[in-house]
């Protein structure tokens, strides 16, 4: 079983790398895109759980480990 993880910072919380990206885009000609979020994923394979523990860690993983609650929201999918 895997799970995909993703974390980003809260929209509220400004981003300068995606700006930086978003910036470099404009001047390589990308003009339409007009803002770039930057984010995490990880995919972690978990064995011997079942899929609602394995939802349970990986939900307690990324709240404790992968994201920082203060900056940063998350959000996971089971794959089997």
């Amino acid at each position: 079983m895997k799970a995909n993880v993703w974390v980003m910072l809260k929209p509220t919380v400004l981003d300068p790398q995606g700006q930086t990206i978003q910036h470099a885009l404009a001047s390589l000609g990308y003009t339409s895109v007009r803002d770039v979020r930057q984010g995490k994923f990880f995919v972690l394979e978990l064995d011997g759980l079942s899929r609602e523990e394995a939802e349970k860690q990986v939900e307690r993983l990324a709240r404790d480990v992968l994201a920082n609650p203060v900056i940063e929201q998350f959000r996971f999918e089971i794959v089997e």
